[in-house]
């Protein structure tokens, strides 16, 4: 049986949960900024609406055709514009608000701290993530888990997003890591599953679902 020695994690959905704390923080924002404007019964409709450009506007930004810069504002921008309301000054405000206010937000995968704890006994932990540098880093440090990782690389870091195989190598030479004792463990099968197996690297798919957990290999 293969002995592995590092052990490479995505952040967001495999270990902090960014789905509740993303939610928590739209909902937070919606609540201070807009519910007077828009509606309260219309929080639903304006996050969901958010969450449809987000994703649109992040595989723009997965493609290098527009900054992250412009995903940060655009993501407020297009929501508002589609809500009813042009005030870009808004829309500036809750980019740099949600980029202030959500990684300070706490809410980690269920047993997250419970197997990185046991896991650190025997391996060297990695992170390898496409989120941006100074959201992620605060990320680890307000919940707890920053000590647990040796390495953490960012696709800024890298000059590239996973699934691009560059950020995989990066990781593994800066992580001193050999690739044939080394694991990659994340929840995306696009970019952590199929970009790390272009190089090679062993994976571990983790499945998150609203009933149970798992991991599939």
């Amino acid at each position: 049986m293969k002995r592995y020695k590092d052990l490479f994690f995505d952040l967001d959905d495999t270990l902090w949960d960014f789905e509740r704390n993303s939610e928590e923080t739209l909902k937070e924002l919606y609540h201070r900024f807009l519910a007077q404007e828009l509606g309260e019964e219309n929080c639903t409709l304006f996050l969901s609406t958010y969450h449809r450009i987000n994703e649109s506007l992040w595989n723009e930004y997965k493609l290098n055709r527009i900054k992250k810069t412009e995903v940060a504002y655009l993501r407020f921008l297009y929501t508002l514009e589609e809500s009813g309301s042009n005030n870009v000054s808004l829309a500036r405000l809750l980019a740099e608000e949600y980029i202030r206010s959500s990684p300070t937000k706490t809410n980690l995968i269920p047993g997250a701290t419970e197997v990185l704890e046991s896991l650190i006994r025997e391996y060297k932990l990695h992170i390898i993530t496409n989120g941006f540098t100074e959201v992620q880093i605060p990320k680890l440090l307000n919940s707890g888990i920053r000590h647990y990782f040796t390495t953490l690389t960012t696709s800024e870091e890298a000059g590239c997003l996973k699934p691009c195989s560059q950020i995989f190598s990066f990781a593994l030479e800066k992580a001193k890591a050999q690739i044939n004792q080394s694991l990659m463990i994340g929840d995306d099968p696009e970019g952590d599953i199929r970009g790390a197996r272009q190089i090679g690297l062993d994976t571990v798919f983790f499945v998150k679902d609203s009933k149970n957990l798992q991991i599939e290999s």
